[in-house]
């Protein structure tokens, strides 16, 4: 059914809606990109491209040579450069998140229910524990992934399976201790593990702004669909990480609020 025509070229429905749906990948993708290094590349990429098609309308055989070369390895250029933003991306495709930022268009789906795995970590010891921490300053990292316990990432620490209490945190993270200068990985109720070795976020905002807790926390944050909550050392003051963001001067009861409202929504039941 033709919607309208622009020139010698036929709007259809079939055209209109792939063109809507193209405009929100390419929307989702200026979102996951922005403010990152990935975006500078990208930005580098299609400059590339653009001055490719120019020379080439141009007929300039030597320049359309060497940038010929350039977009024909483009494909895997975008797949080795990029490939931490991909995986972001199929993560938000599975999770059903493109919606918006806590809305799943998938989440009555069978394989994205959560059966009451959360409803039983002791959240107000964690804010507590930090609240601790931060009148002592003394730092902290404590890393909440969703979709996976991260044992891969717990394995380069030490691997626990402890029950979650303010006095334990504590301990871990006392600058006499030898766990304390890693993450502690929190899923399913339980501590999996301490002094985590995280992937530092490589994003030109926050290299100079931020120490190694909080580019570790934007890391893992930018790189999973896991929070982070961070303790500053340095300020005595609390933070969280979501989707590489800081939020900091965080009071306890705002971390509360913010560990309650990120996990329960995933808390559906079969029933």
């Amino acid at each position: 059914m033709e919607i309208f025509k622009i020139y010698s070229f036929q709007f259809t429905l079939i055209n209109l809606i792939d063109l809507v749906l193209l405009t929100a990948v390419i929307y989702q993708l200026y979102r996951m990109l922005k403010g990152s290094l990935a975006f500078n590349m990208m930005a580098g990429l299609l400059t590339i491209y653009v001055a490719w098609l120019v020379v080439r309308f141009f007929k300039m055989p030597l320049m359309e040579t060497v940038l010929g070369e350039f977009t024909k390895v483009g494909f895997l250029a975008i797949l080795i450069v990029f490939q931490q933003e991909i995986r972001k991306f199929l993560l938000l495709i599975g999770r059903g998140r493109l919606a918006g930022e806590n809305q799943s268009i998938f989440r009555f789906l069978p394989w994205n229910w959560k059966v009451e795995k959360n409803f039983n970590t002791n959240y107000e010891d964690i804010a507590d524990a930090c609240e601790v921490l931060a009148s002592n300053y003394t730092g902290a990292l404590i890393v909440f992934p969703k979709t996976s316990e991260m044992k891969f990432i717990g394995a380069s620490g030490e691997v626990l399976d402890a029950h979650i209490s303010k006095k334990l945190l504590l301990s871990i993270f006392n600058k006499t201790s030898p766990l304390h200068d890693g993450a502690v990985i929190i899923a399913n109720s339980k501590i999996k593990a301490a002094n985590a070795v995280l992937p530092v976020s490589e994003n030109p905002e926050y290299q100079n702004k931020y120490g190694l807790r909080h580019l570790s926390a934007i890391g893992i944050t930018e790189q999973t669909d896991a929070v982070a909550l961070i303790v500053s050392e340095e300020r005595g003051t609390m933070a969280y990480a979501k989707e590489g963001k800081v939020t900091e001067n965080m009071s306890r009861q705002e971390i509360l609020d913010f560990l309650t409202k990120e996990f329960s929504h995933d808390m559906l039941s079969a029933r």
